[in-house]
């Protein structure tokens, strides 16, 4: 075996994470396996525990009886189909749709199969209509390890590997929680190129009593990992943020408002309308907190990983190259106390979507300075030394960080920013002084916002296109927009109020440095060795060339051909796959 995993040192492990690592490699021994045993249960327990409460309900009126006798009333349901000789075909058909329910879930189980070869995941499922979907490891976005509150008392876990588009996901649903994580490992490193192998799986020995087995599930380490926290969120700090928050003022405001009205004019229907959206808000920050409680961010060989969540968990791998644009934004209450937060864009559309029902598009709920920053650097690798290249050494980062910070707090102009003209104060009062693009190293920088300060970082090797529009105000003002086409998502990579000539430049420059980091991208085999030449995340460092087959040297001169290049290359290695 050749990469990086070839190596790595062996580690000693206890007999359980030994046995888990040897289980994933043999899920992924490319044969059909199926999943958790409790499966049936974790995906249709719903459905039965319905059926048993409506028995339940029906049966009411004797359970009572059973424990207080009492007279008179309704005739009982029971009563009447006893007394026309109905109670044995009821109980029959009760039971028949029990069996009928227990049958149908153990055929689903039967007949749902994965297998992972060195190529693709492949999900088989379905019983009446089949259905088969696979999942190029080359083209994984994140993976995620989700485990919802009835799997964790199973100990399972939900494995979900996630691919760009709609509806692209290949759900294992569920795993046994140990051979999951370490089989989330197997599939990273496959799809890194450094091949199948041996890995050290860093979780602890598994108690042999049922109890102490259920008490293990709810204590240990959610993701098995070594490494500390680069970033850790007090409960202080996460409810301060949702009470200093736009929502909460205005529920609190119209709460109050509402309330003095009742007082005044006596007039208790606006009860109708208070109630419900203060309990919908009680609702949203209790499902916030507890979705951001135990936030764990763990740099990795195979990404970052970030895990979340009380009663019902998730951790998420993102490999590198997988995060198109991040934004670190600060609304005006959270200024005060210098708290800030993360989000991204991706391509991927996950289900495993965490206590809030959302998306994790939110990498740092929030944080400060020092935590944006530390998130900034995991998920855009070598961003500050970059920025900081006219200093050598460990000075380019510091200048580097020191850049972003004054990005970041500076009220007027930052240094290498292009900032708008005084005639963008017509469009923008407060925060004409603030916007301004620049152009660092591997990535694409837009400040912006008075009242909500903003920085939106854009790796230039995922930019999809560069666009320029003027609308007739702009156009008057001889201003214009900078838009950075990257995949949909909270992110908005997009600059208004600035100036023509300006746009003009910007427009060659950022199209130029866009192919160019398309070209020497080689994050989407993060593991391959590539010569003495090493892995780069975001397109930085030198150009990558060489001769195309048949001694002709190949030039890409858009970004669009630099990824139909790749994407062909990739359709001939997997063309044994198909």
């Amino acid at each position: 075996m050749t990469g990086p995993a070839a190596s790595a040192p062996d580690v000693e492990v206890p007999a359980a994470a030994a046995a888990a690592a040897a289980s994933a490699r043999g899920l992924a021994d490319g044969e059909w396996h199926r999943l958790h045993p409790a499966t049936p249960l974790l995906k249709g327990g719903i459905a039965l525990l319905a059926i048993i409460g409506v028995v339940l309900a029906n049966l009411r009126e004797r359970l009572v009886e059973l424990f207080l006798p009492r007279g008179g009333g309704p005739e009982d349901p029971l009563d009447f189909a006893l007394r026309h000789g109905w109670l044995g075909w009821g109980l029959l058909a009760v039971l028949g749709v029990l069996l009928a329910l227990v049958l149908g879930y153990w055929l689903s189980w039967r007949m749902h199969s994965f297998r992972i070869t060195d190529d693709v995941v492949e999900v088989r499922s379905g019983v009446v209509f089949r259905r088969n979907r696979r999942a190029r490891l080359d083209r994984i976005q994140s993976i995620n390890v989700a485990r919802p509150l009835l799997a964790r008392l199973f100990g399972a876990s939900k494995l979900e590997i996630n691919q760009a588009g709609q509806d692209a996901n290949v759900n294992l649903e569920y795993l046994h929680r140990d051979p999951a994580l370490a089989l989330r490992g197997e599939v990273l490193r496959r799809a890194s190129g450094a091949g199948s192998g041996p890995a050290a799986v860093a979780t602890a020995a598994r108690p042999g009593a049922l109890v102490d087995r259920a008490v293990h599930e709810f204590t240990a380490g959610e993701d098995g990992d070594q490494g500390e926290s680069v970033v850790r969120i007090p409960v202080s700090r996460l409810l301060g943020s949702i009470l200093l928050s736009g929502y909460t003022l205005f529920v609190l405001v119209s709460g109050a408002a509402s309330f003095v009205g009742i007082a005044m004019f006596q007039e208790y229907v606006v009860l109708v309308a208070v109630l419900p959206a203060l309990i919908a808000f009680a609702g949203v920050t209790a499902s916030k907190l507890l979705r951001s409680l135990q936030y764990r961010i763990v740099p990795g060989r195979d990404g970052v990983r970030v895990s979340y969540g009380f009663a019902s968990t998730t951790s998420e791998t993102l490999p590198p190259g997988r995060v198109h644009s991040v934004r670190i934004a600060q609304p005006l209450l959270w200024r005060p106390v210098g708290w800030w937060q993360v989000q991204v864009n991706r391509a991927s559309h996950s289900s495993a979507q965490g206590a809030a029902g959302q998306a994790n598009t939110t990498l740092l709920p929030v944080g400060t300075m020092e935590d944006a920053l530390a998130v900034l650097a995991l998920l855009l690798p070598g961003l500050e030394g970059s920025l900081g290249q006219g200093a050598a050494g460990s000075g380019a980062a510091d200048r580097g960080r020191g850049l972003l910070e004054l990005a970041l707090l500076a009220a007027g102009g930052a240094p290498g920013f292009s900032s708008s003209p005084r005639r963008a104060a017509w469009l923008r009062p407060f925060s004409w002084r603030r916007n301004g693009a620049a152009l660092g190293g591997s990535a694409a920088l837009l400040r912006k916002g008075a009242v909500w300060r903003s920085l939106t970082i854009v790796p230039l090797a995922r930019v999809q296109s560069v666009a320029v529009r003027q609308g007739p105000v702009l156009r008057a003002l001889d201003l214009g927009v900078l838009q950075l086409h990257t995949v949909a998502g909270p992110v908005r990579p997009t600059l208004g109020a600035v100036d023509r000539a300006q746009l003009d430049a910007d427009f060659a420059r950022y199209a130029a440095a866009a192919v160019a980091a398309t070209r020497d991208d080689t994050s989407e085999r993060w593991g391959r060795s590539v010569g003495a030449e090493p892995v780069r995340s975001g397109g930085s460092g030198a150009p990558r060339g060489g001769p195309a087959p048949g001694g002709a040297t190949t030039t890409r001169t858009d970004a669009d051909g630099a990824v139909a290049d790749r994407a062909a290359d990739d359709d001939e290695r997997m063309g044994g796959a198909r």
